[in-house]
């Protein structure tokens, strides 16, 4: 269990915790909410130790193990397999150390938990789970230096899921994964054998994959059980019953307070009154709480265009190479609310880029004379120029517009006036993020692009981002693994899949379902690859394989002869020695298990080399 007990921390003197508690049992799957700025990152930084508590402590049971996200993995020759292994460092110096102990007793303990951890298992389970972060087999071989840091996040993450800790917080881990990462993630989560706190704005993800919500409000750590719309409920439950609690006592207040103002001059009254006044000094004001700081996004209306205002006809569209998307026979209007569905790397954010004038294709693109495009993409909110601030950032894209009009517009997605003279380097994720819309939706767009819009938006933020689209009379294209965003915004889904853009006839719901039993409505088959030629490098690789394998297998039956001996000394079996014998029988049945794995990794291996000598035969 993790325990919460009476915390207080400061930070430059401004209180973030005063008295807060919380009992976490172990397995519960919680997520820490809570409006921005309020403390939740400084309480994972508490629970780890990072920074001091100034009063009340936080308790783990003795050994438990806590994980997080690293900021990022490093740029490296290792494969990203190969990194996530590395992740979990006690099944790492435990394999070291298999190498090189000599004693029987360390040699059977080594053995015992190696398997308690499952650590034979541990490539299938580190591949699985890349695999679920939109890394495929081909990828999982490259080195981590092929990948850029957003991708080197998801690693990050493949890591620390890996390896399993008896406490995992993790900080927003759905901003870096598309649609279908973070529904494999929901799942992952919902089935973790331990214990997880997750701070997340997004809705989808509190609703499914955790059951209990620990809400950070005015200093205080209270616990829900349920989803976040549970929660929500609950808490505008809470605030109804106060508020209307508030206002009974305030005019209770304000009858005996008339009284006493009235009649307190007056001797004949003069006792009543101080009665009153009495009354009125033990009757404390209810404070109703603090309704949740109301978001808004004013997007700016464009004229009206004559159907279609942008028309796709047989186009295709790449990078130099084969191309991306081809066939592509689409349609936009302007009422035209459209999501992007489809697997990582099939080509959603290239489509984005095509419609958006960002790419050139081949084929007939046809757009109406005065159209105007917005797009939004999530690495714009890094291209900001960190020196400057919101307000010369409009300065610049409106030279000769007046500053109230710019502070107008700015007031208009939240940036206010601290905000507005604020350097950007500053300023928090959301409040960049809503800077960077602002320049998106300057020109009044016809059609308005946004390429993962929520990344960094608190809850408040992203519902007001459905209502200013709701409202937008211009046409929208989506790409987001927020559902909620998508099912409350988009009227039409199209499916980007094996080079094609189709209708996606079904709701997002039966997509959600494909997407998690592992299959999607494919436009059209794949081409089967053409097979691999094998070289000379590839043998060698598998022949090394080998070996390892061979060595374990020799490593284990070393093993098995040196518990065997131990097992056959008659003084383990007199009578005042049967606990000491179930140990030893015990260590003996981990070691056979371990050599039959080892068994079957061998013969793998070695009918993976006469396959790859039989294939390296048929070529020549």
């Amino acid at each position: 269990m993790l325990m919460i007990d009476d915390i207080s921390f400061a930070i430059d003197g401004r209180p973030l915790f005063a008295g807060a508690s919380a009992r976490i049992p172990t397995g519960h799957k919680v997520g820490l909410v809570g409006r921005n700025g309020s403390g939740k990152t400084t309480l994972f930084r508490l629970i780890r130790g990072e920074l001091a508590l100034e009063g009340g402590a936080i308790t783990l049971p003795s050994q438990a193990r806590i994980g997080g996200v690293a900021q990022e993995v490093p740029s490296s020759s290792t494969s990203l397999l190969d990194t996530v292994l590395e992740a979990d460092t006690e099944r790492a110096r435990l394999i070291a150390e298999a190498d090189t102990a000599s004693a029987p007793e360390r040699i059977a303990e080594i053995q015992m938990r190696l398997a308690d951890i499952d650590a034979w298992s541990a490539e299938g389970r580190a591949s699985a789970i890349l695999k679920g972060l939109g890394f495929d087999t081909d990828a999982q071989a490259r080195p981590c230096s092929d990948f850029s840091g957003g991708w080197r996040m998801r690693v990050a993450l493949a890591g620390v899921l890996f390896a399993r800790p008896d406490l995992l917080l993790l900080d927003e881990p759905t901003n870096y994964l598309d649609l279908e990462g973070a529904l494999w993630l929901e799942t992952y989560l919902a089935r973790y054998p331990h214990t997880v706190i997750i701070i997340s704005h997004d809705r989808g993800l509190l609703n499914r994959a955790v059951d209990h919500i620990l809400h950070l409000e005015d200093r205080k750590l209270s616990l829900y059980t349920g989803g976040y719309d549970s929660f929500a409920r609950i808490r505008a439950e809470q605030r109804a019953v106060l508020a209307a609690e508030a206002a009974k006592v305030a005019t209770q207040r304000a009858h005996m307070q008339k009284f006493v103002d009235r009649f307190r001059a007056k001797a004949s009254k003069a006792k009543q009154a101080q009665s009153r006044l009495k009354m009125l000094e033990k009757l404390q004001p209810i404070t109703p709480p603090s309704e949740t700081a109301r978001h808004v996004f004013t997007f700016p209306e464009p004229e009206e265009l004559s159907p279609p205002i942008l028309r796709l006809e047989d186009v295709a569209v790449g990078y130099g190479g084969p191309p991306v998307l081809r066939k592509l026979n689409l349609r936009i209007d302007q009422d035209d609310r459209i999501a992007l569905l489809g697997r990582n790397g099939e080509g959603k954010s290239t489509l984005s880029k095509l419609l958006a004038g960002k790419l050139e294709g081949k084929g007939t693109l046809t757009r109406a004379a005065k159209l105007r495009v917005g797009y939004f993409a999530q690495h714009q909110v890094d291209e900001l120029e960190l020196d400057e601030t919101p307000l010369q950032h409009l300065q610049r894209a409106r030279p000769l517009e007046a500053q109230p009009r710019l502070r107008a517009r700015l007031a208009g997605f939240g940036l206010m006036a601290e905000q507005a003279e604020t350097v950007v380097a500053r300023l928090s994720g959301g409040q960049k993020a809503r800077l960077s819309l602002l320049l998106a939706t300057l020109d009044a767009p016809h059609l308005l692009i946004l390429d993962e819009p929520t990344n960094h938006l608190d809850m408040e933020s992203r519902e007001a981002l459905v209502e200013a689209l709701s409202a937008y009379s211009g046409a929208v294209v989506l790409v987001s693994h927020d559902m909620h965003l998508l099912s409350l915004v988009a009227d039409r889904l199209w499916l980007v899949s094996n080079g094609r853009v189709t209708p996606y006839e079904d709701d997002l719901e039966s997509y959600r379902v494909l997407l998690l039993a592992g299959e999607t409505k494919p436009a059209r088959e794949k081409p089967k690859p053409a097979a691999k030629r094998i070289s000379r490098d590839d043998i060698a690789v598998l022949r090394s394989e080998l070996r390892k394998a061979e060595a374990r297998v020799e490593k284990l039956e070393a093993m098995r002869d040196k518990l065997a001996a131990k097992l056959a000394d008659p003084a383990l079996y007199e009578d005042d020695r049967a606990g000491d014998l179930q140990v030893w029988q015990a260590k003996y049945a981990e070691v056979m298990d371990g050599l039959d794995r080892a068994e079957a990794l061998w013969i793998k291996a070695q009918e993976a080399l006469d396959a790859a000598q039989s294939e390296t035969v048929s070529q020549s």
